[in-house]
């Protein structure tokens, strides 16, 4: 029945095809292609851009020492035009120490407390969201390209099934939407392909940042299934398969979404 009154409220066609270049590569669409002409603009000015309130704080948080080594992220870094040129392109990637992948937070917050010895940043906390808003940034326009790495191999099909396993009352996959429904409208939204080349993003209905794992959480939710906590195997396994799925999309941070 869920299903049922999803299709019926799916009501307009699809969106016809239009030149987006570079936001398209292949069938693959980035959000951005799916927003007015007006928070594309948004997007695209660096003084209307909302995320870029955050995108500074991360500077700060960049070049201010903390815990007892006194150290910053400058310090090991240096200028992170140069340093983290690539970086938000390439996460999630393996950490060897853990014997998993973790994704960029996790990242910046292992870099705090093996590096500086200072307490992590709690997640979509205004800090760890600001933090990986300037890292990302540093990526502006660099296709997503996760390392051809086969550890990522068993995560990359766990998130793929993920993607595609129905969960909640609603009994919805991601796929459901984000594929077979992509460019129509469910009630007063569009539907988009789903991408996640632009976060940490900037979310009207959140009115302000939040990750790719708020997100997934909110998607969870919405379809009435209880979500995973942040930092879950399952949610890194969805976020590895998804940036696959993204393959060349040019990252974003911060986009502005609906």
């Amino acid at each position: 029945m869920a299903i049922v009154v999803v299709a019926i409220l799916l009501t307009l066609p699809a969106a016809a095809a239009q030149d987006h270049a570079p936001y398209q590569v292949g069938d693959q669409r980035s959000g951005y292609t799916y927003l007015s002409p007006e928070l594309q603009a948004e997007q695209n000015d660096d003084l209307g851009n909302q995320g870029m309130l955050w995108v500074e704080r991360g500077e700060t948080i960049w070049r201010t020492p903390a815990g007892p080594a006194g150290k910053s992220c400058a310090s090991c870094h240096g200028d992170a035009a140069a340093s983290m040129k690539g970086v938000r392109a390439r996460y999630p990637a393996w950490n060897d120490a853990l014997g998993r992948p973790i994704d960029l937070e996790q990242r910046i917050n292992l870099c705090r407390t093996d590096r500086m010895g200072a307490p992590a940043f709690a997640w979509e906390s205004e800090d760890l969201i600001g933090i990986t808003a300037y890292v990302g940034r540093q990526s502006l326009g660099l296709p997503v390209g996760l390392p051809r790495d086969p550890r990522l191999e068993p995560y990359r099909k766990a998130g793929e099934a993920f993607y595609n396993q129905r969960r909640g009352q609603w009994q919805l996959a991601c796929s459901d939407c984000h594929v077979d429904a992509a460019g129509r409208h469910l009630r007063g939204d569009l539907l988009s392909q789903g991408q996640t080349n632009g976060f940490p993003i900037y979310r009207l209905l959140w009115g302000g940042m939040g990750s790719v794992q708020r997100m997934f959480r909110w998607c969870n939710e919405g379809v009435r299934a209880g979500p995973y906590d942040y930092g879950s195997n399952e949610y890194i396994a969805l976020e590895i398969y998804l940036a696959e799925r993204g393959r060349g999309l040019p990252v974003e941070t911060p986009a502005v979404r609906r």
